[in-house]
């Protein structure tokens, strides 16, 4: 293998891009930022390039209302960057499992062009690094036709499955820039801190966590110093995990899947965090297809998947994804983690979410807003944490998860959804135990 690579300016790595083609983006912290802007100068002279992704960082300026009829964002997940033209005639929404994203590449359901990346610098064995986002960037480098790389000398160098030889890589420009940083704990509410002590108490000594995004888990990490050997095997993860390996509650000891190591797919989070993850052993990146797999998940001893979601109804119901028919981000893997735990031996799925939007509105609902996706089954969901408490579904009839549910619903709503639990059910007496 040869490990010369072509150095170019962005202007001439984006040339390789026809009107017509698709063209895979790296995502999160890896966002590949130069090349995206270089590509959109390129406006005046592409028409219908399709952009595929999951979750991007910083500005995306493929989005401008001059870029219409040049680029379509459609898109494998939403993120904020993306999400006014995801639901507008400027892009569009894929549902799709984390897990099966890399077989729409690898099966040519959706064959890749182009693809963007943002590694590592080549090592003296001229392997660059993925990085932060291993995820669903291992499929898009090995299936596309061309790979155009952004260098960066920020980007840390990660063990497991995202090394990439430069003899795969087309073209590259060089780059020396800090990758985008999100602060989950300095989001933080009172009620994260109630709902991560409602958790910490589900979760036994020598537990595998899996962990969604935002405060949420944030909070369940600080709530959990006092633990023993837990291990994490997860999607993703951010700054909180640092701080309890740290503490040493974390240990990877029992974990039948890669013992003494934390497994993920990618990350987010500060440069704290990416600074612990270069060139370090005790982390393994792999894709999002061998991660979030089930049979791998359940392997694991009493996994514990904690996920959120924006609202949730009286029978079980969860919409992760979309506000009615807005699309506001994506299946993702939730429900990859939600049966994995299930399937695992004493391992617990938990939805955990604050009981009230910003607004004041209840997050638990008689029915899910119209045009509203279901990510979550009823027949999925286990346990469900508020800052008001935990309820427990499992093998409970629809009208004993409506009663449920309704006690950890905030208060000022209780009466409201009483109401709705006796128009549906009536006065059904059953045991509620």
């Amino acid at each position: 293998m040869k490990n010369h690579i072509n150095i170019v300016s962005p202007e001439e790595a984006v040339k390789c891009v026809k009107s017509n083609q698709r063209v895979f983006v790296h995502g999160s912290a890896a966002t590949p930022t130069v090349l995206l802007h270089a590509l959109e100068k390129r406006k005046n002279e592409l028409k219908n390039v399709e952009v595929v992704s999951i979750t991007t960082l910083g500005e995306m300026p493929l989005t401008h209302e001059s870029c219409k009829g040049s680029f379509y964002l459609n898109s494998l997940f939403v993120s904020q960057n993306i999400r006014n033209a995801v639901n507008s005639d400027q892009g569009g929404y894929v549902p799709v499992f984390l897990s099966e994203i890399g077989r729409l590449f690898r099966q040519n359901i959706m064959p890749l062009d182009v693809a963007f990346i943002n590694v590592s610098p080549p090592d003296q064995h001229g392997y660059c690094s993925l990085g932060t986002s291993v995820d669903v960037a291992r499929p898009a480098v090995d299936t596309s036709q061309i790979v155009i790389a952004q260098i960066n000398k920020q980007m840390p160098r990660t063990m497991g499955d995202g090394q990439i030889h430069v003899s795969k890589i087309n073209a590259a420009i060089l780059v020396d820039e800090p990758l985008p940083e999100v602060n989950y704990s300095n989001k933080l509410q009172e009620a994260d801190f109630k709902i991560g002590k409602y958790i910490a108490e589900l979760i036994d000594d020598r537990s595998t966590l899996q962990l969604g995004i935002g405060g949420i888990p944030d909070a369940v990490l600080k709530s959990l110093t006092s633990h023993k050997d837990l291990g994490i095997h997860t999607e993703m993860f951010s700054d909180g995990v640092i701080d309890l390996l740290e503490s040493g509650a974390i240990t990877n000891k029992y974990k039948i899947k890669h013992p003494g190591k934390i497994v993920s797919s990618f990350v987010i989070g500060t440069k704290k965090l990416y600074d612990s993850i270069h060139d370090n052993p005790a982390y393994s990146f792999h894709e999002a297809a061998y991660v979030n797999d089930t049979a791998v998940i359940r392997k694991n001893p009493k996994v514990i998947s904690i996920n959120s979601c924006l609202e949730i109804d009286l029978t079980g119901q969860v919409c992760a994804d979309s506000i009615g028919s807005y699309q506001y981000s994506g299946v993702g893997g939730q429900m990859d983690f939600i049966r994995g735990a299930a399937l695992s031996d004493g391992g617990k799925p938990i939805m955990a979410l604050r009981a009230t939007t910003n607004k004041g509105q209840s997050k638990i609902v008689p029915f899910l807003k119209q045009g509203a996706g279901v990510v979550t089954t009823r027949a999925h969901v286990h346990y469900v944490v508020t800052e008001y408490g935990t309820a427990y579904l499992y093998g409970k009839n629809l009208c004993q998860r409506a009663h449920e549910l309704k006690n950890i619903a905030a208060p000022q709503h209780q009466e409201d959804l009483d109401r709705a639990i006796f128009e549906r059910f009536g006065n059904f007496i059953y045991p509620l135990s």
